[in-house]
């Protein structure tokens, strides 16, 4: 996933840091991601969202608000509606580009903050939530315990998440005198609500308000035990997983045409995580899957082995053929399930030659329906038809070459 580091100016003509996470394909559409409350544009949740709508062929302006990360300005001098204003100014330098955004997407404040600034932006035709407030003016709860210093002295520094930030009186009045119920109610945007409903930072009872105020169309998801800040990595992935999914209906995503010589699309393989193995995998803009290694291995088992790979396209193609066969045939196969399995695991023969070692994979083919002996001896001959099986039975040859830059 290509990443451009950029600074833009946001609401207060200070300098915005910001990341562009680029489709290694065709760019089919641009998504701005805003982030929680005093967190910052790198936080795994939104490393891990534009990773995926990366892949999807959707490029991802994540950035740090005035103040905090690495932008520029004073965190002491803003206020909920200058965060608001820094996204319109973010959605401005896209449109600049000529990358204006049709997906907004907020976490936690930054999602009560896309509820009020998407109306104003014209380009943005679906809106996603996760663990966001109805009532912005709940975030005070984080330092009510110095309400009454910030009112008395203008500004006082608390502790959030064990680094110290300075908040300032005017932050605290702007954000208890906010209403999104009628943004929400007005906006005339697809919206997709996502929350947890042990969040004990914001309450699930906040996602109902979001959900019951806004119009149609509308989904609510639930993100299950995950916490607020979605941390652990099957969560973030699950919540991108459906954004990713939810969003393609509210989004022009028509592919371009593929490129001469790959007829159904390149396969691209990206890291997801460079922590584990965990791996992105795109056919073109509509499909995607997830390889990783067993937990025993280091990975963390959210999809299947390289092999794992290997023996399903040996099953599925095994199946495949067979089913054209009995269909141009006109037999009365009803049902074709496939088992396969293969006595290599990927995690061991990545550190060790396996030059001098024998594939051996088995498959258990189960047909059903009024077939005759004979019938079925025929399907099982077909079977080794199959051009996977031919593939691995003849073997390949493999050209790498280096396609992409030394930094």
């Amino acid at each position: 996933m290509p990443t451009e580091r950029i600074t833009f100016e946001g609401h207060s003509g200070v300098p915005l840091a910001a990341r562009l996470d680029l489709p290694e394909g065709p760019h089919l559409a641009t998504a701005l991601f805003a982030h929680c409350f005093t967190c910052g544009k790198d936080i795994p949740a939104a490393r891990r969202i534009a990773a995926r709508l990366a892949a999807m062929g959707i490029a991802v302006l994540r950035f740090d608000f005035t103040g905090l990360g690495h932008s520029k300005g004073e965190f002491a001098n803003t206020t909920f509606h200058s965060n608001v204003d820094d996204l319109k100014a973010a959605a401005t330098y896209l449109a600049g580009r000529g990358m204006a955004p049709s997906l907004i997407i907020g976490h936690s404040l930054g999602g009560a903050a896309v509820l009020r600034a998407a109306p104003e932006i014209d380009t943005v035709k679906a809106v996603v939530t996760l663990g966001a407030p109805f009532d912005p003016g709940h975030v005070t709860h984080n330092f009510a315990d110095s309400l009454d210093n910030i009112r008395a002295d203008g500004q006082a520094q608390v502790s959030l998440g064990g680094r110290p930030f300075t908040i300032g009186r005017d932050f605290v009045e702007d954000v208890e005198a906010v209403s999104l119920a009628e943004s929400i109610g007005t906006m005339k945007k697809a919206l997709l609500v996502l929350h947890a409903p042990l969040d004990d930072i914001v309450d699930v009872s906040n996602a109902s308000n979001i959900f019951l105020a806004a119009k149609h169309p509308k989904s609510f998801v639930t993100l299950d035990d995950a916490d607020h800040l979605i941390t652990r990595a099957e969560d973030a992935e699950y919540a991108a997983e459906v954004i990713s999914a939810w969003a393609g209906r509210y989004l022009e995503l028509t592919p371009p045409a593929p490129p001469i010589g790959a007829p159904e699309g390149v396969v691209r393989i990206s890291e997801a995580d460079a922590a584990g193995f965990l791996q992105d995998i795109q056919n073109g803009p509509h499909h995607h899957a997830v390889a990783d290694e067993p937990l025993a291995y280091g990975g963390t088992n959210q999809g299947m082995s390289p092999y794992g790979f290997v023996a399903s396209g040996l099953g599925a193609c095994t199946s495949m053929t067979i089913r054209m066969y009995a269909r141009r045939k006109g037999w009365p196969l009803s049902h074709v399930a496939v088992d396969v399995t293969h006595d290599k695991v990927h995690a061991q023969d990545a550190e060790t030659s396996t030059a001098t070692r024998i594939d051996r994979f088995v498959r258990r083919i189960c047909l059903q329906g009024d077939l005759s002996a004979e019938q079925r001896d025929r399907l099982l001959e077909i079977a080794d038809k199959c051009p996977v099986h031919r593939t691995l039975e003849q073997g390949a040859k493999i050209e790498t070459e280096l396609a992409c830059p030394v930094d």
